[in-house]
């Protein structure tokens, strides 16, 4: 006895759910490609970077800017080491970058030492090379988060990148002119006044720049210290959506109200 033949409806059916399995599969691939190779969306969990990020910003990373490394990949797989096609960042950068004690975590700083570089911080002022950065007083902020009040500053580096900083004024103990280099922090409290720092070979030097209130590569237990090159995942480029989480997700009619308007597409610098 002969098989039936599928009727035309069967045929359509079969048809369209082919369709629909390669355009789930095309979307995959090219979601992936734009993921790896392109761009990743991040979002601020913490003030470590405030005033440029605040916590409930959505960014996008270009992928791309310094060259691919294992971290690129989504899982950082072990399939090569070093980076390919890679590109020195330029001191300045606002960086995400893959937490060298602990890979799996994404971290976001202001990368300020190059490899080779002295890094130091004496009295809240940053040294680069023994040559302090420009720091003009801009006026008083206050913190979002918890309503303290910070002093803050335009702290211009040697290639005349801009930005804005963060201080408490905290009175800490100067570093001593014994002070041993590349000794970190016992704590955040102590990161106004260190010792010098000497960027070791294809590492970099990350600073928050909200300076009292940023685990970062000062600081003894941060899991920063010096960055390797290829840690770097990309250089932040703008932010995309910002919400101040006043409203819960399922709180939807206070969703219009929550959103920082303001910040929509704005460039990070």
């Amino acid at each position: 006895m002969k098989n039936k033949a599928p009727s035309y409806k069967q045929a359509k059916t079969e048809g369209a759910l082919r369709e629909t399995v390669r355009t789930i599969v095309y979307a995959v691939v090219i979601a992936l490609f734009v993921r790896t190779f392109l761009y990743e969306p991040f979002n601020i969990p913490s003030g470590s970077m405030e005033p440029t990020l605040l916590v409930g910003d959505y960014l996008f990373v270009s992928k791309y800017s310094y060259g691919f490394s294992r971290y690129s990949f989504p899982f950082g797989p072990p399939i090569f080491s070093g980076r390919f096609m890679e590109r020195q960042p330029r001191r300045g950068d606002v960086v995400v970058f893959k937490q060298p004690e602990h890979p799996s975590v994404d971290f976001i700083k202001r990368l300020v030492g190059l490899p080779g570089d002295r890094i130091q911080v004496i009295g809240g002022t940053l040294y680069i090379n023994d040559v302090a950065a420009k720091r003009t007083y801009t006026g008083r902020y206050l913190d979002p988060e918890n309503r303290v009040e910070r002093q803050q500053y335009e702290e211009t580096l040697p290639n005349g990148v801009k930005h804005t900083i963060l201080l408490e004024g905290l009175e800490t103990k100067p570093p001593s002119r014994d002070c041993p280099v590349n000794k970190f922090t016992d704590s955040r409290v102590e990161a106004e006044n260190t010792c010098p720092f000497v960027v070791p070979p294809d590492t970099y030097f990350m600073m928050g720049d909200n300076r009292d209130n940023s685990a970062d590569s000062r600081v003894a237990g941060s899991g920063v210290g010096f960055v390797p090159a290829e840690n770097l995942v990309g250089r932040a480029e703008f932010i995309f959506f910002s919400t101040d989480g006043s409203a819960a997700w399922w709180e939807f009619w206070k969703w219009p109200l929550s959103i920082r308007y303001n910040r929509l597409f704005t460039a990070i610098h």
